[in-house]
């Protein structure tokens, strides 16, 4: 049995052509004024998942590039404040081995020591060293000073270590503890009790004293070379870690662009196309419903 085709149904399938073909046309006209594929969930179910996902990556990443940062710049000052303190020690030695030689008189012996408390004083100063306001050698206690003149050498500070998470899994110390720069209270190599101990030892002309203070420095500057070492490793590794994250950004970025964005010249020649197909379906759906009561009465 042969189904019979009624006006009414030739004119809804016309509307529901003209309909699709706009809606299409519309699509296409929005993808090339957003410059994206997806704008709404609905355009891509599948695609609009690894898109949120990307998008989450790279907010992560973004946090881990700012903490990058971070840990780079706490970590240059940390190697720029241990390289002060290196000329520091390293001036001491100097000035020990000009004191102990029996060349060395009382007056020169005394001037020494007037330098070396200039050194103490200054080491005492870079031991409260601050970054924005924070002290970098006091471990997580960073608004307490941990050392004054009064009493530096037989003081502790704080040796909790202050992480920044730079990669998933990954957390890296950023800060050094004043005991392990300039030594415990106990250590008896301390930087601090050494410089106090060769100043008064030159004030006293005493050049026994002042050699036996002198030998403590070596050990001293062994222990700093291998912190100054670590810091470097440290700086070596957020470099790496920089790297890595410039390097998945890309990538991320990439992944999200061949997800999202739409190409252009293609939504210009599919608009094109749609709107031909519209223009078209116009045209003949003109013809189709001109035909009224009146054309056959005449």
């Amino acid at each position: 049995m042969t189904s019979r085709v009624t006006s009414g149904m030739i004119h809804s399938q016309l509307i529901r052509n003209l309909n699709n073909n706009y809606n299409r046309m519309s699509a296409t006209q929005e993808q090339i004024e957003t410059g994206r594929k997806i704008n709404r969930a609905s355009d891509d179910p599948v695609g609009i998942t690894y898109a949120l996902r990307y998008r989450s990556e790279l907010s992560m990443n973004d946090q881990y590039m700012r903490n990058i940062t971070t840990a780079s710049g706490n970590v240059e000052h940390v190697d720029t404040v241990l390289n002060q303190i290196n000329e520091l020690m390293q001036r001491a030695k100097e000035l020990a081995v000009r004191g102990i030689s029996d060349s060395s008189s009382k007056e020169a012996r005394e001037a020494i020591g007037k330098e070396m408390d200039g050194i103490f004083k200054q080491a005492v100063t870079l031991g409260n060293d601050q970054l924005n306001g924070k002290y970098t050698f006091n471990g997580q206690m960073t608004t307490t000073q941990p050392y004054d003149i009064a009493t530096a050498g037989t003081t502790n500070t704080d040796d909790a270590m202050i992480l920044l998470p730079l990669a998933p899994g990954i957390e890296l110390e950023t800060n050094i503890s004043g005991n392990a720069v300039f030594g415990n209270s106990t250590d008896p190599d301390n930087m601090f009790t050494i410089f106090k101990e060769l100043r008064d030892s030159m004030n006293a002309n005493d050049s026994v004293a002042a050699r036996t203070a002198m030998e403590k420095i070596d050990t001293r500057f062994n222990t700093f070379l291998g912190i100054r070492s670590e810091v470097g490793a440290r700086a070596n590794r957020i470099t790496m870690l920089s790297n890595r994250n410039e390097d998945l950004n890309q990538s991320l970025n990439g992944l999200s662009a061949k997800t999202e964005d739409a190409d252009i010249a293609q939504s210009i020649m599919n608009l094109q196309r749609d709107e031909n197909v519209y223009q078209a379906t116009l045209s003949v759906g003109s013809k189709i419903i001109q035909p009224s009561l009146v054309d056959y009465l005449r």
